[in-house]
């Protein structure tokens, strides 16, 4: 059978693609795990530095969830750091298009992704399905290893600077830390008194189960992501 032209343009960018985005996550998965491992060390750090200074019902505690999930608790705070399994390109509005390191070569532009969560650990501790958690940050690889932070607090390697710097554990440290700093000093608000100021009697009849109030850090409030 003859490969026309427009077979044979189908078969190039199956094989273009698929390596490339197979590059990217085999980079990214790299740095998940090694994510995980600067996680576990630095909680075991965490946790000696506390001791002796803190009542002891304080968790600090690191804890594997699978191939694409960890979590770390830190008091009163649970961050979950998890993996998508695909790879992204960014939109042309979108900064890391405007570098010379894109502008370059736009398939540098494919990343994969690991989101950092933040949840209130009374949240998973009392199984209350309904509460809200919040993105606080996101960090993106691509085929060089090369990376950039999206985030709350993040200060580290922004998409303006998109392929100044390799992703590696101190880079990690960084996130990281910032990371794990603005959870702690994002402090829950009460929810305006208009959104408690009714509720049913199934929610007091179930009142055990605690998915019937929901809570989280700022129930009621926008979460300004201006800085990301």
């Amino acid at each position: 059978m003859e490969v026309t032209s427009s077979r044979a343009r189908i078969l190039e960018t199956v094989i273009r693609k698929s390596t490339l985005k197979q590059h990217v996550f085999d980079n990214t998965f790299a740095a998940f795990n090694l994510l995980k491992e600067t996680l576990l060390e630095m909680a075991s750090e965490l946790d000696d530095q506390l001791e002796g200074r803190l009542d002891r019902r304080v968790r600090i505690e690191y804890r594997d969830r699978g191939k694409f999930e960890a979590q770390l608790q830190v008091a009163n705070d649970l961050l979950i750091f998890q993996m998508h399994t695909d790879v992204f390109d960014f939109d042309a509005q979108h900064p890391v298009r405007r570098t010379s390191y894109v502008e370059a070569d736009p398939e540098n532009a494919y990343c994969g992704v690991i989101h950092i969560y933040n949840f209130l650990s009374d949240s998973f501790k009392f199984n209350r399905n309904a509460d809200e958690g919040y993105l606080i940050g996101r960090l993106f690889i691509n085929r060089d290893r090369r990376y950039f932070v999206e985030g709350k607090g993040q200060s580290s390697v922004r998409p303006e600077a998109f392929g100044s710097a390799e992703i590696g554990r101190d880079a990690l440290v960084t996130v990281l830390e910032e990371a794990i700093a603005f959870a702690l000093d994002f402090d829950p608000l009460t929810a305006p008194y208009a959104l408690s100021a009714r509720v049913t009697v199934d929610q007091f009849n179930t009142k055990m189960d605690n998915s019937k109030f929901v809570t989280g850090k700022r129930l009621g409030y926008e979460f300004d992501t201006k800085d990301i």
